[in-house]
């Protein structure tokens, strides 16, 4: 499962990748995230949400049982450290993916909004100019017409930094997320190396049980 979980951070990694930089892939992505949230695919995204929501607080929950019986018998078992660091990593996992799903379908949101927002400057820029160019002879009512526009250009002007700003901040926090991912990528080589540790101590533990058992029936 721990190889499962990699495969779909690293997959969320490159589609936030996809999304912050703009290239033809981007908009294939967007025509993707498009229909499927369309017909049925919210539903089944919802699910699966739920899914790892349960299977998250399933590990949480054995961690704490760890810990408790750690606490009962004084210390924790090799293979109880064991249990607990995979129980964490695989929390860890989990917990980074469906925060990395929140920031792809917050991305996607604002990539829409940034582009409705142009177009209507674009018409509305457009408008503007027409207004310029007509006679000085225009009637009052053009002339609050043109100040109707000229406010809502300095209106979707506002809008559209506000939406920069916030998928600057956005891409600030794919960048820490993406350091964090890598640290966790050591941690997860350190884990391993912690995990055939301990299990070569159980080995050696089991071969002297086995040996001090046998030396028990041979008396």
């Amino acid at each position: 499962m721990i190889q499962l979980l990699f495969s779909v951070l690293g997959l969320e990694v490159a589609l936030v990748l996809v999304l912050l930089f703009k290239t033809p892939l981007r908009k294939v992505a967007i025509l993707g995230l498009d229909r499927l949230k369309r017909g049925r695919g919210p539903v089944m995204v919802k699910t699966v949400a739920a899914t790892v929501m349960v299977v998250l607080g399933s590990s949480g929950y054995s961690i704490f049982k760890i810990h408790n019986r750690s606490n009962e018998l004084g210390q924790l078992t090799p293979t109880d450290q064991v249990l607990a660091s995979r129980h964490l990593l695989e929390a860890s996992l989990m917990g980074y993916s469906l925060f990395l799903a929140l920031v792809i379908d917050r991305l996607h949101h604002y990539i829409r909004e940034l582009r409705s927002l142009r177009k209507s400057m674009e018409v509305a820029t457009k408008l503007n100019r027409a207004m310029e160019e007509a006679k000085s002879g225009s009637s009052e009512s053009q002339e609050k017409e043109l100040t109707g526009l000229k406010e809502e250009i300095e209106k979707l002007k506002s809008q559209l930094h506000t939406k920069e700003e916030e998928v600057k901040s956005t891409e600030a926090s794919n960048l820490a997320l993406r350091k964090q991912s890598e640290g966790l990528l050591l941690e997860y080589d350190r884990l391993l190396e912690d995990n055939q540790h301990l299990r070569s101590q159980l080995q050696s533990i089991d071969l002297k049980l086995s040996h001090s058992d046998g030396n028990k029936k041979d008396t």
